[in-house]
């Protein structure tokens, strides 16, 4: 079997990895992560000897020991203490007005009412199921009592909920310093594959590829914007997202690619489409600034119809507007015309959900790690609506929803309606994004299956154990009657 030997150094150790030039992507990553002693979530930069990034994937050149490839690792490091405090779930703080209280009460009314002790009892209690529920370790409150060290969950290792003015700033330094060099060819051509695996870039390096994918798709000639202003323009959009598990920066790199709380953005918008209305407002609050409007140099009616065409896009990934964006697709297709505004219109909608929602298109190690990141931001907002004894929603309550039970309906009922019908305008699409999307469906129904089967089982086992019990109970209570009739039949013989 023919074999590929790469050289490379990890902090100037030199390493060397072997494997057959047929080998699963995901096979040549763990020899280089294992080779780099890193942990299943460090995120790996491979770089060639003239200092470019370039994929970790069968697809590498093969080198000598002079012209070592260099590996470098960056950690993923979980502290999510001060996210405990940006989402307003201070209790030393509440454990303090609550004490002010109390003294206040006790000073004037001379003893502490009922109601006090109840508060206190209920605040107690709080911070015992913060401190004693695993699940809820995102919130950085959880107290692992077992030996070991605990790990919190891979997908949310952001140390606060905001990015800080310190690690906006060196995430731009490293930008702007990345931003002159030239990307190479072959990460070029990767970058326009649907099997682009976005987890082994970071967050100055998504920037420097959405710069790239702005001069190829002639974006910046078309619009005439300046280098400086579309820097500018990538990272104000960048310093916007929160460090949330799915809904995050790649999450927009891969596009581009909350109501019942009565939160402040859902009363902004009147109920409707609160966050992709905010999401609207904050990009046109980056356009009005001189610096960061990449649409500065067109004239006011080509910049009204940009206008028109980003907010439309935007509201569109609203899914509670899916199936009218779907059936009004539906309508027009048999006599689509592409001369048609109202046409174009819709299809533009069309085509920003399928790419809002694309990932089971994508390879299945870079999709299945995108599902855990959506689960766990589900998870995250139905415990707190359960700590804050608000509705849970239905698909988001980590008692109710399994990994495989939540694709299986999306895939079968949101994904595929939807991708075959852009299909049917477009049939080449269909071995990119359909084919994908069934195997995924035939992966986690088998998954599906597979924890049934599991929980059967395990039902079983447990009524057989049951039964047992039960069967040595009645033994021992037949056993004791067998001993004792005889001693109660013998004649008396006194």
């Amino acid at each position: 079997m023919e074999t590929k030997i790469i050289y490379f150094t990890v902090n100037g150790r030199p390493e060397q990895a072997e494997f057959p030039v047929d080998c699963p992507a995901q096979d040549v990553k763990d020899l280089f992560r294992s080779a780099a002693e890193a942990g299943p979530h460090d995120i790996l930069k491979l770089y060639n000897p003239k200092g470019n990034i370039i994929n970790i994937s069968p697809g590498l050149e093969p080198n000598s020991p002079n012209s070592c490839y260099k590996l470098e690792v960056v950690a993923a490091d979980c502290n999510s203490a001060e996210l405990a405090g940006a989402l307003g779930f201070d209790l030393s703080s509440m454990e303090k007005r609550l004490q002010s209280l109390e003294k206040k009460i006790l000073i004037e009314a001379g003893e502490t009412p009922a109601v006090v002790y109840e508060m206190k009892k209920q605040v107690d209690s709080f911070r015992e199921k913060l401190e004693s529920v695993e699940h809820l370790s995102w919130l950085g409150l959880f107290k692992d009592l077992s030996e070991g060290t605990h790990k919190p969950s891979p997908f949310y290792h952001k140390r606060t909920l905001r990015k800080t003015r310190d690690e906006c700033e060196h995430v731009r330094e490293k930008f702007l310093q990345m931003s002159s060099l030239e990307v190479s060819e072959e990460v070029k051509q990767y970058l326009k594959t649907p099997t682009f695996d976005n987890w082994q870039w970071e967050d100055a390096e998504i920037m420097v590829l959405l710069q790239v994918m702005y001069t190829d798709l002639d974006f910046i000639a078309t619009f005439n914007i300046e280098p400086e202003v579309l820097q500018q323009f990538l990272f104000e959009v960048y310093r916007r997202y929160n460090n949330i598990p799915f809904h995050n920066f790649k999450h927009c790199f891969c596009v581009t690619q909350m109501i019942n709380a009565r939160t402040e953005l859902a009363l902004r918008y009147n109920d409707i489409s609160p966050l992709e209305n905010h999401h609207c407002a904050v990009a046109f609050e980056i356009l009005e600034k001189t610096e960061s409007n990449i649409f500065r140099n067109l004239s006011m009616d080509q910049y009204k119809r940009i206008r028109e065409g980003i907010i439309k896009c935007i509201l569109a990934t609203d899914m509670t507007r899916h199936n009218e964006i779907l059936n009004k697709f539906k309508s027009i297709l048999p006599a689509f015309d592409f001369t048609n505004k109202d046409h174009k219109d819709v299809l533009m909608m069309i085509l920003i959900k399928v790419s809002d929602i694309s990932n089971e298109a994508r390879p299945m190690e870079v999709a299945e790690p995108w599902l855990d990141c959506l689960l766990q931001e589900f998870y995250n907002q139905s415990d707190v609506e359960k700590l804050e004894g608000l509705p849970v929603t239905p698909f988001m309550d980590r008692d109710k929803v399994t990994k495989p039970s939540s694709q299986t309906g999306f895939i079968r009922f949101v994904l595929l309606p939807l991708f075959i019908e852009l299909a049917n305008l477009f049939p080449c699409l269909e071995q990119h994004i359909i084919d994908p999307v069934r195997k995924a469906l035939d992966y986690y129904t088998e998954m599906e299956k597979a924890l049934e089967r599991e929980k059967q089982n395990r039902a079983q086992s447990e009524n057989t154990t049951k039964s047992k019990d039960t069967s040595v109970g009645t033994q021992g209570t037949a056993d004791s009657h067998t001993e004792t009739e005889p001693e109660a039949s013998k004649p008396d013989t006194q």
